[in-house]
């Protein structure tokens, strides 16, 4: 076990073990026990009791966080001629077609999310093993193979982010920066917890969210009581 520094047990010292703290003050708390000289990310981590080898538990969906990610995120668009300057009026970083798939099958990825068309699908198959592992394969049901190419880009710009469950049954997201308001992060938090909630499989049974933590990049995770949020 990798030894703590002490900022960390200074950090780890403020939250009490075996706490289920109010979304509320565990936000508040975690502005208090980050201690980094940049402006950490904030992520959230929810348990699940679903089992996500089955199909028909799978939890996976989108959500606009009301006061965005805090986070610069990198769009691609690969359309066609006719919806370049839709994309690009929209905020899109990179737009383009075969260039940026070139680009992709060389290795290039420096990108957070990439928006296409049903049509452009077919050339985006072959580079699934590049994309896929990165996730980055655009999705009809996170809205990033669309028709309304401009409207998709904006949302994304303005905080919608995608999540899945992992094998774990965990859903992992970034939901802010430590240096928003605590009540921007209770905000964002609520947004996708309630998302979740809404998505639960009708095939889960027992306690569908068992634990969620709070935490940022360099601080301990608080602990959440479900009941709470």
């Amino acid at each position: 076990m990798a030894k703590l520094t002490k900022k960390q047990k200074e950090a780890a010292s403020k939250i009490e073990k075996n706490k289920l703290y109010s979304l509320k003050d565990a936000s508040s708390l975690l502005k208090t026990v980050a201690s980094a000289k940049f402006d950490e990310s904030v992520d959230i981590a929810v348990r699940l009791g679903v089992d996500p080898r089955k199909a028909n538990q799978m939890v996976r969906g989108v959500v606009t966080l009301p006061h965005g990610t805090g986070k610069d995120t990198k769009v691609l668009a690969l359309v066609t001629p006719d919806k370049e300057a839709e994309a690009k009026a929209a905020g899109a970083d990179y737009v383009g077609l075969d260039d940026y798939l070139q680009k992709i099958k060389d290795g290039w990825t420096d990108v957070d999310v990439i928006i296409t068309m049903p049509a452009i699908m077919g050339k985006l198959g072959p580079l699934g093993r590049i994309l896929g592992p990165r996730g980055l394969m655009p999705n009809p049901k996170t809205g990033t193979v669309t028709m309304e190419i401009g409207k998709a880009v904006a949302e994304v710009k303005a905080g919608k982010i995608d999540f899945k469950v992992d094998k774990t049954g965990i859903v992992h997201a970034g939901i802010g920066r430590i240096s928003f308001d605590a009540d921007k992060i209770v905000d964002n938090a609520h947004e996708i917890i309630q998302t979740l909630i809404k998505l639960k499989p009708t095939a889960a049974k027992g306690t569908y969210i068992k634990s969620i933590y709070l935490s940022s990049t360099m601080s301990p995770g608080i602990s959440l009581d479900p009941k709470g949020v």
